[in-house]
C-alpha cells in the first residue's frame, strides 16, 4: 500500500525535509525547483512537493497520508490532522509587533479597534480574543511589515526568527503568540490504515535527529584507566570494551557521546594517555 507524503516545495523547510528523508535511507530523484512529484527508490513511497501552507489541507483531505510543514500553519488551518513528530528545525515564533514610533510597549497599549495585519488571521483573532482585546484583523498574504508604514494597519502579527526583518522595518515585538517548528503530521484515517508504515517513517526520521546530536568515539586506553573512562563516558549502555592484540596493558573503547562533549572528551582522553582517538559521525541512532 503506497504511502504518500507532502513536503514543502521550496525554501529551508524543503531542503531540510529532503535531507532528513535521505538520511533515513529514502533515496529519490529530485532535480530542479519545479518538480512536483518523486518516487522513492525501491520503496512503495511517493513524495509530493506543494506549498507549505497547503500541506495541512492535503493531509486532512487524504490526498496524502503524511506531511511536513510548520506547526504555525497546522494550527492556523485548524483541521483534523494528528501531529506525529516534532522535527527540531524551522524554529520561529508568531509575534505581535508595532512600529517603533507608536509608543506602544505592551499589548495593553494597543487601542480597541486597532487594525492588525497578518497572514495568520485565525491565530491572531484567537489570541486577541483571549486577551479581551477587540481589534480589526486585516488579512494579507505577504510583506506584512510594511503595512503599518503605508496606513493599512496599526500593528502586525507575523513570524519572527532572528528579528532582523522587524528591525529593518523599524518594528518592535511586544507579545509572543506561539513558538513554532517543523512537524510531521498525518491523516487520522491513514494512521489506522497505514499505521505501521507511518510509524516506521517517523521512527526512521527520529533516529536521524537523535544521531545528529551524537558522535561515535573510539580510543585505545590504558587498562588501569578503564574504570574512570566508564565513569566519564557511560554512553547508552556503557562503553564497548575490546582487547588489543599483543597489549595486555591497553584496551579499545567505543562509545556514543553527545556532540557537545567532543571537545572536552578528546582533551580528557589525551591527558590520560589515550591513543588512536577517533570521532566519527553517526547516520542513524535507534535507542
Amino acid at each position: 500500500m503506497t504511502l504518500k507524503m507532502a513536503v514543502p516545495n521550496k525554501g529551508r523547510l524543503n531542503e531540510r525535509s529532503l535531507e532528513l528523508l535521505r538520511k533515513s535511507g529514502l533515496e529519490m530523484d529530485v532535480d530542479g525547483d519545479r518538480k512536483l512529484y518523486a518516487a522513492v527508490e525501491n520503496k512503495d513511497f511517493e513524495v509530493m512537493f506543494v506549498r507549505a501552507q497547503d500541506i495541512p489541507r492535503f493531509v486532512h483531505s487524504g490526498t496524502v497520508d503524511v506531511g511536513i510543514t510548520g506547526l504555525d500553519l497546522v494550527l492556523e488551518a485548524d483541521l483534523d490532522v494528528d501531529k506525529v513528530l516534532d522535527l527540531d528545525f524551522g524554529h520561529c515564533r508568531l509575534s505581535v509587533a508595532v512600529p517603533e514610533s507608536s509608543g506602544w510597549n505592551t499589548l495593553e497599549d494597543i487601542p480597541e479597534g486597532a487594525k492588525v495585519a497578518t497572514s495568520f488571521p485565525n491565530l491572531a483573532w484567537q489570541f486577541f480574543a483571549s486577551k479581551d482585546k477587540m481589534v480589526e484583523i486585516v488579512r494579507v498574504s505577504g510583506a506584512t511589515e510594511i503595512t503599518p508604514h503605508i496606513g493599512v494597519a496599526d500593528a502586525i502579527v507575523d513570524l519572527v526568527s532572528s528579528g532582523s526583518t522587524l528591525r529593518t522595518n523599524r518594528m518592535v515585538e511586544i507579545a509572543t503568540i506561539m513558538h513554532s517548528q517543523a512537524v510531521m503530521i498525518a491523516n487520522p484515517k491513514s494512521i489506522i490504515a497505514k499505521g505501521k508504515e507511518i510509524e516506521d517513517l517517523a521512527s526512521s526520521i527520529e533516529s536521524v535527529l537523535i544521531a545528529e546530536k551524537k558522535k561515535y568515539l573510539m580510543a585505545d586506553i590504558l587498562l588501569k584507566d578503564l574504570p574512570e573512562v566508564e565513569r566519564l563516558f557511560p554512553g547508552m549502555a556503557g562503553p564497548t570494551v575490546m582487547n588489543i592484540a599483543g597489549r595486555d596493558d591497553m584496551v579499545a573503547i567505543h562509545v556514543v557521546i553527545d556532540k557537545s562533549e567532543v571537545y572536552d572528551a578528546v582533551n580528557t582522553l589525551k591527558s590520560m594517555g589515550a591513543q588512536g582517538i577517533l570521532i566519527l559521525p553517526i547516520d542513524r541512532l535507534v535507542p
